[in-house]
């Protein structure tokens, strides 16, 4: 499968999971089985409201990650700050309270702001940056730059080291897929030796709930990966979880399509995506910027 598949299965993946998983945020098991039985479609509606296809902070903060590293890709901060405050200023429908404390408290530095937003609020372990962060995945070959790059637009409104490891160990995961790796396979060289390793051999489901603690999610999304047959299955799967559906299915959405690639999702859910001209732009602005760097696209 050419690269330029999975990126753009990857950016799809995103947000086809947070489209999907949007109707269900906040709710349980229970009452997503009494009013949708299994969800399988993207309807919208849910506690925000939604538009079909509508995405919501998962997918718009991922976008700003992407088009603020084409910008400037060897100092990314700014230009992913700069977007980040347009799209605090549209008044979106759903953001995070972590992101909204640093958001307020943003006076020209955004470490400094993580760091204020934490005290303030006693912690900041959410998943806000790890549902933003695949693009640093995408956009670079050489993983010490992943890595930092993740880490650092994690820093900007995240200061919990946590949230740091979680999404250098996902990026980490995307690299391999993108080479090629068997998702599995992936999965399992880069959780080995961390708190997440036991997710490989759980006879049933994470004992914790699909909350926005960055662990939780980022158990459930490993153990949705690890079990999905399909990326449709593994975005379904995490919609019908409740909780922090949305979120969950954007991350889950993420590895999963650069898996299975751009043409392993269902046509109807790349087809029912609004902002499907900004997506396209991005991965056409990745490959450009994998292919300069030497990759094959």
């Amino acid at each position: 499968m050419e690269l330029s598949q999975r990126i753009k299965g990857a950016l799809y993946g995103v947000a086809v999971g947070d489209a999907l998983g949007g109707t269900t945020e906040f709710m349980s098991r229970q009452e997503i089985a009494k009013r949708h039985g299994y969800l399988r479609t993207i309807i919208g509606g849910g506690v925000w409201n939604l538009e079909a296809g509508e995405v919501t902070d998962d997918t718009m903060m991922t976008l700003c990650v992407a088009e603020g590293i084409l910008e400037h890709p060897e100092d990314p901060v700014q230009p992913i700050g700069e977007r980040f405050m347009v799209w605090y200023r549209s008044d979106p429908k759903d953001i995070g309270n972590i992101i909204r404390q640093v958001f307020q408290r943003y006076e020209g530095n955004w470490f400094e702001a993580a760091l204020a937003a934490h005290h303030d609020l006693g912690r900041s372990a959410g998943n806000g940056s790890l549902m933003r962060c695949l693009p640093a995945a995408l956009a670079y070959a050489d993983p010490a730059q992943l890595e930092n790059v993740s880490r650092l637009q994690s820093r900007m409104t995240h200061y919990d080291e946590r949230c740091d490891q979680a999404c250098i160990c996902y990026n980490r995961i995307a690299w391999r897929l993108l080479r090629g790796e068997e998702l599995r396979a992936a999965i399992a060289a880069e959780i080995a030796g961390t708190d997440y390793a036991d997710v490989l051999t759980l006879a049933g489901e994470p004992d914790c709930e699909p909350s926005g603690f960055v662990a939780d999610t980022f158990r459930w999304v490993l153990y949705l990966l690890l079990h999905g047959q399909s990326f449709a299955d593994v975005v379904q799967r995490a919609a019908n979880l409740g909780g922090d559906s949305d979120t969950i299915g954007a991350i889950a959405g993420g590895l999963a399509g650069a898996y299975y690639g751009y043409e392993g999702i269902p046509g109807e859910y790349a087809g029912a995506i609004l902002i499907r001209g900004r997506l396209d732009a991005a991965v056409a602005g990745i490959c450009k910027l994998r292919l300069g760097s030497g990759g094959t696209v």
